[in-house]
């Protein structure tokens, strides 16, 4: 299925952003990959309480971004819970256990020394 008109990456991010938002996604952080890295143009990085909690914010987001947007996402990690990776190709999004997430990391390793993460409340 193509992508519906529209779906550009600044259209994903917003779907994305709001169904972390709606699923309770804990401290989210949106890092803009555009001019720094060929995978994408969005990073998004959030936290979720449990395995359970994880697997569902990734499994919902997923079917938001097909039915909304017409997006086929690829999914790595569902199964297990405690990373999610879901990559729509334009955005790739991280779903973490908050202690998956202390010992990786990402954060400090797409953001420049001293600069603030973009977070969402």
């Amino acid at each position: 299925m193509a992508p519906a008109k529209g779906a550009n990456s600044e259209t994903q991010l917003a779907r994305i952003l709001s169904s972390l938002t709606e699923d309770k996604a804990e401290d989210v952080v949106e890092i803009d990959l555009r001019g720094k890295s060929a995978i994408g143009d969005y990073m998004v990085i959030c936290s979720g309480r449990s395995t359970r909690q994880v697997a569902a914010i990734a499994e919902k987001l997923v079917d938001r971004l097909k039915h909304d947007l017409g997006v086929l996402s690829k999914v790595e990690g569902k199964d297990a819970g405690d990373w999610v990776l879901i990559d729509t190709g334009d955005v790739i999004v991280h779903v973490f256990r908050p202690e998956v997430r202390e010992f990786y990391q990402l954060e400090k390793m797409w953001l420049p020394a001293g600069e603030a993460a973009v977070t969402q409340a």
